[in-house]
């Protein structure tokens, strides 16, 4: 289906749901836009890397680039139900469920030129949002990518892991094996470095994908980082995972990469001779020049 086709199923869908005369979505340039009360949603792809052949890809990772939108203020009563001044019981939940959905419906839009058939789409989710839906995680957004024309093994839901929310383990656990049992992948995202009691949640969940950020190394000085990376390398390979080392950025990172074991990388230090994030409207000008 043509984009702008889609762009008006999902406008349509939208106004159905909600019932108001609101659309979000907004295709220009051949890039799609969300509006979600004063912000403007676009996307940004990161490639990931295989790290032994880095000129190869998996897949990305999308981002969100927002900014405001000055126009959204006649729209203001159409989506007061998403958005609240005051929060009331349940609001703070069912406006991160709206905006979790909105972004990922418009970077699974914008994926779309990008993408070859086994290219992976790793999208991260709010703990918050997973914590809310109590079961039939994923149903929603599957019917996103079936429109999209594409299928959920090409989606990879990524929970960026938070200690804040240590003590729902359980309940984020199962939220994400309901959306296993729909046929997305699953990852972890670290942006500190991993612990001993974090190795259980890995292994209990044993995702497709493990990710830390190299920045969660910068502070830290402790001749044993090695080692450490080594053994959840190992871990993530036993549990039939992959390893991913995030936001490599110079050189010595990219040895630390190969010298611990991750299987994957991405960062700046790799686009620097090719595109830096790939930004969703340049991406789309890219393929046009081809």
């Amino acid at each position: 289906m043509p984009l702008q086709n889609l762009v008006e199923y999902f406008n349509d869908r939208f106004e159905q749901e909600h019932r108001v005369s609101f659309r979000p979505f907004i295709l220009e340039n051949g890039t799609v836009s969300g509006l979600f009360g004063p912000l403007r949603i676009n996307s940004m792809f990161a490639p990931i890397r295989k790290t032994q052949q880095t000129t190869k890809t998996i897949g990305y990772f999308a981002k969100l680039n927002v900014s405001t939108c000055e126009a959204q203020h006649l729209y203001a009563n159409d989506i007061e139900n998403l958005l609240a001044d005051t929060p009331q019981p349940g609001v703070e939940f069912d406006s991160i469920v709206n905006f979790d959905r909105l972004s990922r419906t418009v970077h699974m839009l914008n994926f779309l030129p990008l993408t070859h058939l086994q290219d992976s789409l790793f999208l991260t989710v709010d703990p918050r949002h997973i914590l809310s839906i109590k079961h039939d995680h994923g149903a929603y957004f599957g019917e996103v990518i079936e429109q999209c024309g594409l299928t959920t093994d090409n989606v990879v839901i990524t929970l960026a892991a938070n200690s804040q929310y240590a003590r729902y383990h359980q309940e984020l656990t199962n939220g994400l094996k309901n959306y296993r049992r729909r046929g997305y992948r699953l990852a972890l995202r670290f942006d500190y470095l991993v612990k001993e009691q974090t190795f259980e949640f890995i292994q209990k969940l044993s995702p497709d994908y493990v990710g830390l950020s190299v920045k969660s190394l910068n502070s830290v000085c402790d001749s044993t980082i090695p080692l450490r990376l080594r053994k959840l390398t190992s871990l993530v390979k036993s549990t039939g995972g992959q390893s991913v080392l995030l936001d490599v950025d110079q050189k010595r990172s990219e040895f630390l990469a190969v010298n611990a074991g991750f299987d994957l990388t991405q960062g700046s230090y790799y686009e620097q001779a090719a595109f830096p994030w790939y930004s969703a409207d340049r991406q789309a000008n890219a393929i046009r020049q081809y």
